[in-house]
């Protein structure tokens, strides 16, 4: 999806080719795991954070886009190749253009690690502090 980014596009057939042939691959991956769990990871745990804390007009999928930018960028890697690659496809990585607040942002961020508890992630066991998730989703831009 990374390298075919610029050809995605409303209304063009290759666009939903690409999407399709990612979901199968990845409900592929959980059948054989018999769990969600390999396409499920601070992402998605940020992601259904914000659907408890107020989800604001996004999809789960456009949460999800948020919620991999602060996690790659906790893991070290590269957020801003993330970032290039959905601005590629016009889609917002910024809260409030969802209608999402700054506290509900950061409060989902702190507490993502909880929804799913047993699913260790970079988020870890415990809660981020205020002023980490603050940063990480102001680095990257959610936020800000």
């Amino acid at each position: 999806m990374i390298e075919k980014a610029h050809l995605v596009a409303a209304g063009v057939e290759e666009s939903a080719w690409l999407g399709t042939k990612q979901i199968l691959a990845s409900g592929t991956a959980m059948a054989i795991a018999s769990s969600s769990r390999p396409a499920s990871g601070s992402e998605h745990l940020f992601a259904h954070a914000l659907e408890l804390y107020g989800p604001g007009k996004t999809m789960h999928g456009e949460q999800c886009a948020m919620g991999s930018l602060p996690s790659m960028y906790l893991h070290g890697g590269d957020w801003q190749m993330l970032e290039n690659t959905y601005k590629k496809i016009n889609l917002s990585t910024r809260a409030e253009d969802y209608g999402i607040s700054e506290e509900n942002a950061i409060k989902a961020l702190m507490k993502a690690h909880s929804i799913r508890p047993e699913r260790l992630t970079i988020l870890g066991n415990t809660d981020l502090s205020y002023s980490a998730a603050r940063k990480a989703l102001e680095i990257t831009g959610i936020i800000g």
